[in-house]
C-alpha cells in the first residue's frame, strides 16, 4: 500500500493539472463570475434585512414593500440561475477533466511497452484510470467554486461591515485567526483519519477478492476459520480507526459552532449597548448578526479546500507518474513522420514482409541488469517454422518479446527482411504479428466480437473461414448461438480449449507474416490439442512462425528446432537429428516421453 503524506501544496504540481483543463477555459470564465455574483448576492441579503428592519417595520409604506418584495424575488430567482449555471459549468468541467486525462492516460498505455507492466499492479493502475483522476477533476472543478464563493462572500462581508461601524467589525471579526488556525488543525487530523480508513477499507477490498476468487482453495486447504479470523480483524481495524475519524469530526464542528456563537454574542453585547445609545439602527445590528453567522461557513469551507488539495495530491502525483511516463521504445520524430504511428498509421508508405529474421550480435538485459542473451545470433529464412525449447529461464521468451519489439536489444540489432526494424515504427511489426498465448485472454462480448479484433472489418465470411481453419467452426456452429455466443468476463464461460481456438482464429484472420506460438498447447487437455496440432501445420505454412514448446511432441515437424540454455543455442536441428545426436534434447524428450506413457497407463 502507498503511503500519503502530510505535504505542502505543491502549486506547480497543481498548475500542471489544471492546464488538462484548456479547452474549458472559456467553462472556467463562467463559473468564476458566477460565483463572484453568487458571493456578492449572498452578501446583500443581510443589507436588504437592514433595510427592511429599518425602513419597513416602524415607517410601513406598501409602495417601499412592492419595491422591498420585487427587488428581494429578483435576487433569489438571480440565485437560482446562478445556481443553475454553477453546477451545470462545475459538472461539464470536472467531467470534461476526467475525460481529457483518462483519454491521455489510456493512450500513454497503449504505447508503453510491456515492461511497465511488469512492474505495475492491475489495480494500482486501475486506480489511477478510475477513482484518482475522478477524485482531482472533481476537487478541482467543485474546489474552485467554494474558493471563489468563500472570497468573494468574506471580502465582501469584511467591507460592508468595516463599512457600517469599523470598531464593531474588528470586534466581531476577532474570532476568525482562531477559527481558522483551529479549522486547519483538525481538517488535517480529520482527513489523516481518513486516509486510514480509506487504507483499510482496500485491504478489506482485497481480502475480499482473495477469498471469493481462491474459494476452492479455501475449501481444499480447510481456511474458513483463519480466513475469518484475519477479516475479523481488518475489519475491526477498521470499525476503530471509523469511529476515531466520526470523533474528531465530532468534536471539531461543536467548537466552528461555538466560536460562531463567540462572534454573535460580540455583535450582540456590543452592537446592542450602540442600539441603546442610538449610536447604531436595529437593523445594522440584525445584519452585523446575519455576517457573523455567514462568515464563518466559507472558513470552514477555505480550510477543508486547502486541507483536501494537500490530500489530493498525492492522487495527482500518482496520475502524474502515469501521464508523464516516458516509453522506453520510442519511434523517433522521422519515422513516425513518415510510416505513422499506432494511432496514426500510414501503411502505404510500409515495405511489405516477407518474414525474414536476422539477430545480430544482440544482447538484452531486464531492469535487474542481469543479461539474459549475450552476442546471440540467429538466421531465419522467410516460411521457415522454428521451435524454441529449454527450461524456464533459459531464454525462449525474451527472443520471441525481443523479435516482436515488445523490448527492444541492448546490444545489436534485429532486421526483417533486411531492415532494421528501429527504422520502422512498432506497428510495423505488430500488425504483421499473430500472436497465440499459453494463456488467452479474450475481451467481453461475443466469439464474433472476438475473432473480429483480429481484423475490424472482417465480413461474416471471412470470420467462419478463419474459424475453419483452425477447426473451430465445428464447436462454435454446435453452440445455441452459434457465434453470438457471449464469452464473458476473461472468456469465462468458455473451456480453455475453445479460447484458445478462437484465439487462434483471431490471430489467422489478420493473414500474418509472422506468427507466435507461446507454448500455445500446454494448458489444455489431449484431444483438444489433437484438434490444433492438425490446425496449426496449415496455419504456419508459408509463414514465418516461432513456436515456445512444451510438450515437444508438438514440434516434431517443424523446420528447425533451437535448443536454448542460459540465452545460448546448444543444440539445433529439425527432431530426427536432434534423437541422433542422443544430447540435451533427447534427455528432455525421452523423459517427456516416458512421463506421458506412465500416466497414460495410470489413466
Amino acid at each position: 500500500m502507498e503511503n500519503e503524506k502530510d505535504e505542502k501544496i505543491n502549486i506547480a504540481l497543481w498548475k500542471n493539472f489544471i492546464s488538462f483543463g484548456k479547452p474549458y477555459k472559456k467553462e472556467f470564465k463562467i463559473l468564476i463570475i458566477v460565483m463572484a455574483f453568487v458571493g456578492i448576492i449572498d452578501a446583500v441579503f443581510p443589507l436588504m434585512t437592514k433595510w427592511a428592519v429599518d425602513n419597513l417595520i416602524t415607517n410601513i409604506s406598501t409602495k417601499k414593500f412592492v419595491n422591498f418584495s420585487v427587488l428581494y424575488a429578483l435576487l433569489v430567482a438571480i440565485q437560482a440561475i446562478n445556481a443553475y449555471l454553477l453546477i451545470s459549468t462545475a459538472g461539464k468541467i470536472e467531467m470534461g477533466m476526467a475525460y481529457n486525462i483518462r483519454k491521455i492516460g489510456f493512450e500513454k498505455l497503449q504505447i508503453l511497452p510491456l515492461s511497465y507492466y511488469d512492474h505495475k499492479a492491475v489495480g494500482w493502475l486501475m486506480a489511477r484510470m478510475t477513482s484518482d483522476i475522478a477524485r482531482l477533476s472533481e476537487t478541482i472543478s467543485w474546489g474552485l467554486v467554494d474558493f471563489i464563493w468563500g472570497i468573494t462572500l468574506m471580502g465582501t462581508i469584511m467591507v460592508v461591515m468595516l463599512i457600517m461601524n469599523w470598531k464593531l467589525a474588528l470586534i466581531t471579526l476577532s474570532v476568525v485567526p482562531p477559527l481558522i488556525l483551529i479549522s486547519l488543525y483538525f481538517q488535517k487530523k480529520i482527513l489523516k483519519a481518513y486516509r486510514n480508513v480509506r487504507k483499510i477499507n482496500s485491504k478489506i477490498t482485497a481480502s475480499f477478492n482473495e477469498d471469493i476468487q481462491g474459494a476452492k482453495t479455501t475449501k481444499t486447504l480447510v481456511r474458513e476459520e483463519k480466513n475469518l479470523e484475519e477479516f475479523s480483524d481488518i475489519t475491526n481495524k477498521m470499525k476503530v480507526s471509523s469511529i476515531r475519524a466520526v470523533t474528531l469530526s465530532a468534536i471539531y464542528l461543536p467548537i466552528v459552532l461555538t466560536l460562531g456563537s463567540i462572534g454573535t454574542a460580540l455583535a450582540i453585547n456590543f452592537g446592542g449597548k450602540s442600539v441603546m445609545n442610538n449610536v447604531m439602527s436595529y437593523g445594522t445590528l440584525i445584519a452585523f448578526m446575519s455576517y457573523t453567522i455567514q462568515f464563518f461557513e466559507p472558513v470552514r469551507q477555505l480550510a477543508a479546500i486547502f486541507a483536501e488539495l494537500q490530500s489530493a495530491q498525492a492522487s495527482a502525483e500518482r496520475v502524474f507518474s502515469l501521464v508523464n511516463e516516458t516509453p522506453e521504445i520510442i519511434d523517433r520524430p522521422e519515422i513516425t513522420e513518415k510510416y505513422g504511428d499506432f494511432f496514426e498509421p500510414k501503411e502505404k508508405n510500409w515495405p511489405l514482409i516477407k518474414g525474414e529474421i536476422k539477430f545480430k550480435n544482440v544482447s538484452f538485459c531486464y531492469k535487474e541488469g542481469k543479461k539474459v542473451l549475450n552476442n546471440f545470433n540467429l538466421h531465419v529464412e522467410s516460411g521457415e517454422n522454428i521451435a524454441l525449447v529449454g527450461e524456464t529461464g533459459s531464454g525462449k521468451s525474451t527472443i520471441v518479446n525481443l523479435l516482436c519489439r515488445f523490448y527492444e536489444p541492448t546490444e545489436g540489432d534485429i532486421e526483417i527482411d533486411g531492415i532494421n526494424y528501429k527504422s520502422m515504427p512498432q506497428i510495423w511489426v505488430h500488425e504483421n504479428l499473430g500472436y497465440v498465448l499459453q494463456s488467452p485472454h479474450l475481451f467481453s462480448g461475443t466469439i464474433k466480437d472476438n475473432i473480429k479484433y483480429g481484423k475490424l472489418d472482417a465480413t461474416d465470411e471471412e470470420i467462419i473461414e478463419a474459424s475453419k481453419l483452425v477447426n473451430a467452426h465445428e464447436f462454435i456452429s454446435n453452440l445455441e448461438k452459434g457465434y453470438e455466443t457471449p464469452v464473458g468476463e476473461g472468456g469465462g464461460l468458455l473451456s480453455t480449449g475453445q479460447k484458445q481456438l478462437i484465439s487462434f482464429a483471431r490471430a489467422v484472420i489478420r493473414n500474418p507474416r509472422i506468427f507466435i506460438l507461446d507454448e500455445a498447447t500446454s494448458s489444455i487437455d489431449t484431444e483438444t490439442e489433437k484438434i490444433i496440432q492438425n490446425t496449426i501445420h496449415k496455419v504456419l505454412k508459408d509463414r514465418t512462425s516461432f513456436i515456445i514448446a512444451h510438450r515437444l511432441s508438438t514440434i516434431r515437424s517443424v523446420d528447425r528446432i533451437l535448443v536454448i540454455s542460459k540465452g545460448k543455442v546448444i543444440e539445433e536441428g529439425n527432431h530426427e537429428n536432434l534423437l541422433k545426436k542422443k544430447g540435451y534434447y533427447y534427455k528432455l524428450y525421452t523423459n517427456q516421453f516416458i512421463e506421458e506413457q506412465s500416466n497414460a497407463l495410470m489413466n
